[in-house]
């Protein structure tokens, strides 16, 4: 009998990297690992919106790196440019409230990501958007699958709500597919999320999987 695993977990190491880089033992890890989740979650509630793609860090003896990937950079800069700087003061400040230690040499990078109608935490963001202002649930689907198949990057595509759609009494599950997603097959590369949209009627749940082909070719291709 076979398991439901994690497609990104899948493949950690031989296709994908850890979220969280750094080397800890005993209390110390402990202390980092909670650390992330808490200035996570934090970061996730403060960047609501503004189509975050992942957080990452970045630790070393006397320096934290976060890397956050957007595909609006301009939305958390700021048109004079002081937006990071306003954000990193806001995040020391929590660590603190947090009684977070704060590295010597603490920065955080916005990096843009460049292909967002192929990454599954914004596609996910954006159908929830669309759920929050009260749109048809297929309707948004529907459309959202068409941009991403119109990537010519994209292989394969899935994208399925769950809860009371539409406001019905009785909870279901909705999914809409086109081409294909191995998901078994280690070197494909596909992008996977869990995400909810929250509305006045209950919770959605959505999932999207997108497949951008085998990750070997792909490599050969861009040299």
């Amino acid at each position: 009998m076979s398991k439901i695993v994690h497609p990104y977990a899948h493949r950690l190491v031989t296709l994908r990297d850890w979220r969280s880089r750094w080397f800890a033992t005993g209390q110390k890890y402990r202390d980092f690992l909670k650390n992330d989740i808490l200035i996570r979650e934090f970061l996730e509630k403060k960047l609501k919106g503004k189509y975050v793609s992942s957080i990452e860090f970045e630790r070393d003896q006397k320096s934290t790196k976060i890397i956050i990937r957007t595909s609006r950079p301009g939305f958390i800069i700021g048109k004079s440019g002081d937006g990071t700087a306003i954000l990193t003061k806001a995040v020391i400040k929590e660590m603190k409230r947090k009684n977070i230690t704060v590295a010597p040499d603490f920065s955080i990078d916005i990096i843009e990501v460049k292909n967002p109608d192929a990454d599954a935490m914004i596609v996910a963001q954006q159908v929830a958007e669309g759920l929050e202002r009260r749109l048809p649930f297929r309707r948004v689907s529907k459309q959202m699958l068409d941009k991403i198949m119109y990537d010519k990057s994209v292989k394969g595509a899935k994208i399925v709500l769950a809860g009371r759609l539409g406001g019905n009494e009785m909870a279901r599950r909705e999914e809409v597919k086109r081409g294909g997603i191995p998901l078994q097959f280690i070197r494909g590369d596909i992008d996977y999320v869990m995400y909810r949209a929250n509305l006045p009627y209950g919770v959605i749940g959505i999932k999207v999987w997108i497949y951008k082909g085998d990750s070997l070719e792909n490599k050969q291709n861009n040299r």
